[in-house]
């Protein structure tokens, strides 16, 4: 039995992994989703002090008191710059690391520093006209080419996400270094990613690379193969 904890991306929350859960969780392993501060069922505690800080600490905070280790640490997206920061507070609780399409940022490097200009332009103007000058709307899951089927509700469960988290810089020392088993899977079936940077990042630092012919939502478009794809990383 594996104990996994998957976090979940912008503007997403524990809901977007009910799939993959129930299906590692009926194959007998332990599994926990963490909604991040702010976000899904906890948007009511969304303010502009919320940043990736207190993202990175929700999680290790999970893992202290919930007692985990030898954990496969799974980030989606905007959950990479998190998990890599967990991994610096806890190394020695993590067994694995999955980047699933997922930002590799390095120490000092914030989610907006890799993110392309137009891109990062077009979410700065979001928080402009629509979120009070610190909350950035969500991205509508057509342009993550979100299957047809999960599209809407995808669009009516996502939540503003505090900018900070984007901008706030994460702050590594060297401690991720301890966790050698670490794998990049690279969503190939949506336009405009931001992502493949990342992989090639992963694949300089010699990390094992897997990709899969979806959207970015992965977990809503692809379930079964991702499962089958946490399932091999142990």
């Amino acid at each position: 039995m594996s104990t996994y904890v998957l976090v979940h991306g912008a503007w997403h929350g524990s809901w977007c992994w009910k799939r993959v859960r129930k299906a590692l969780q009926a194959q007998g392993h332990d599994v926990f989703t963490p909604t991040l501060t702010g976000i899904g069922e906890r948007s009511h505690l969304l303010t502009p002090q919320v940043n990736l800080e207190t993202h990175i600490l929700d999680v290790v905070n999970l893992i202290r008191w919930e007692e985990l280790s030898n954990i496969v640490l799974c980030g989606h997206s905007y959950g990479g710059a998190v998990i890599s920061g967990v991994a610096d507070h806890v190394p020695d609780r993590i067994g694995a690391l999955v980047y699933l399409d997922a930002f590799v940022l390095e120490d000092g490097q914030s989610l907006h520093d890799l993110l392309p200009p137009e891109q990062r332009n077009a979410q700065l103007e979001g928080v402009k006209l629509h979120g009070e000058g610190w909350k950035v709307p969500p991205i509508p899951a057509a342009m993550f080419n979100v299957n047809a089927k999960d599209a809407a509700w995808m669009d009516r469960q996502c939540t503003m996400q505090p900018l900070a988290t984007f901008q706030q810089p994460l702050r590594l020392t060297g401690k991720i270094d301890a966790v050698k088993n670490v794998t990049f899977i690279l969503a190939t079936g949506y336009k405009d990613s931001p992502f493949p940077p990342s992989c090639e990042r992963a694949k300089a630092k010699g990390w094992k690379t897997l990709s899969i012919p979806c959207g970015h939502d992965v977990m809503l478009d692809k379930p079964e193969e991702l499962t089958s794809a946490l399932l091999t990383i142990r």
